[in-house]
């Protein structure tokens, strides 16, 4: 099996069989929840076939340098970052393209790239390893000419993409691509991982992560904590349980804080709407066990349309995190749409 890898066997185990039979397939699509693991297997897999894992791992994206240069590139022009596609390379025959910008996309520059490099040998032995994690995130220039590579690999060429739904991607992408879907853990295959990496807090983050041990592992609990209080805010403003005004001064701070991108506010969104389902339906267990008191409050004063005209209005808001919405905006049209006139 691969080495300290956590979870999904059914996928490590058809990778071996693959490996063993000499019959990898040229283009893998991994898909499943953040931090279930996709690019981390995608790395493990890439060292199988071409040595040197500490160069490979060099490349992981959550250490700290790569964040650096990642966050660096959003304060560049947009003429200079097409002008230099982003890509991370350690190991001369793995490279991985992530999504770049301030939009965090997968773009046209960096598909024309990958395209132009496919086509170079291997520095060393018979295959090269690409991953493009966050296919997802491509746009539509990038995804076309993407399937441009995907309808005719070069034979050296393994092609690995990430994705946490491919049903978001193109179905002439998804339908060239061999499939491998990454489950969450289940809780006792969570705790072992949070107590074999000694990390803090081990019960919330193993509830907060919902099997997926990349997220467990990256957590910052306390930033966190500042973003549900403030969806929380939100949430009680939307449902007429709290007055409009105590929405401002959250929406204050919120706009002052630039760096911060939407995206993760709404996740917690996401999971604060989940919670306040469950709850109406009778559902003990829920990820924010910690504030159960004022979440059932809160479920008591919402019906199911309410919340199923949240969760719809929350997806169209991701959906338009590609065109850089301002968050206070977005987050106060929200509240506007939802209360109770």
């Amino acid at each position: 099996m691969f080495d300290n890898f956590w979870g999904n066997p059914h996928v490590t185990g058809a990778l071996e069989q693959m490996l063993a039979q000499e019959r990898l397939a040229q283009t893998l699509l991994f898909a499943g929840a953040e931090g279930a693991g996709k690019a981390t297997l995608a790395r493990r897999l890439g060292a199988r076939l071409l040595g040197r894992p500490d160069r490979i791992e060099q490349d992981d994206l959550s250490l700290p340098h790569n964040l650096e240069t990642i966050a660096g590139r959003e304060k560049w022009s947009a003429d200079k970052r097409n002008e230099d596609p982003l890509l991370f390379a350690s190991h001369p025959d793995f490279v991985t393209f992530a999504p770049d910008g301030p939009l965090r996309q997968i773009t046209i520059q960096q598909a024309r790239l990958l395209k132009e490099r496919a086509q170079f040998l291997p520095h060393k032995g018979p295959r090269r390893v690409f991953l493009i994690d966050r296919v997802d995130r491509a746009n539509d220039q990038a995804a076309n000419s993407l399937l441009k590579t995907l309808e005719e690999p070069p034979p050296h060429l393994i092609l690995i993409m990430t994705a946490e739904n491919a049903y978001d991607l193109l179905p002439t992408i998804r339908s060239r691509a061999v499939p491998f879907y990454f489950a969450p853990l289940s809780p006792e295959e969570m705790r072992e991982f949070v107590r074999a990496r000694g990390l803090d807090q081990p019960e919330r983050r193993v509830t907060l992560a919902a099997g997926s041990p990349g997220l467990a592992a990256s957590l910052d609990i306390e930033a966190y904590d500042r973003r549900r209080a403030a969806m929380l805010a939100l949430l009680k403003v939307a449902a007429g349980a709290a007055p409009f005004g105590s929405w401002i001064p959250v929406s204050d701070s919120m706009g002052r804080s630039r760096s911060e991108k939407l995206d993760p506010y709404l996740k917690t969104l996401h999971e604060l709407l989940r919670d306040l389902l469950l709850l109406r339906e009778g559902v003990a267990e829920i990820r924010n066990q910690d504030i159960r008191g004022d979440l059932e409050a809160l479920a008591g004063k919402v019906q199911f349309e309410w919340l199923r005209r949240a969760v719809g209005r929350v997806d169209e808001i991701a959906q338009l995190l590609r065109r850089n919405i301002q968050k206070t905006i977005a987050l106060d049209a929200l509240i506007a749409e939802l209360r109770p006139s």
